[in-house]
């Protein structure tokens, strides 16, 4: 596993609380920032996970 991949994996999991914390008190923004970094974590991981496909490829 490469930094992005592993950044991305947490920023998708603090994301997902962030948003079901937005859904507990009721607050709207807080559950659409928390997707916004859901996309941002799962955008980042791909870059990871191509990242790894590409270095393994030229081993």
């Amino acid at each position: 596993m490469n930094k992005d991949q592993i950044n991305g994996k947490l920023k998708d999991i603090g994301g997902k609380i962030q948003e079901e914390a937005g859904k507990l008190v009721g607050s709207e923004e807080q559950q659409a920032k928390g997707l916004a970094n859901q996309v941002e974590g799962k955008t980042q991981e791909k870059l990871g996970n191509l990242k790894e496909s590409i270095h393994d490829a030229t081993k």
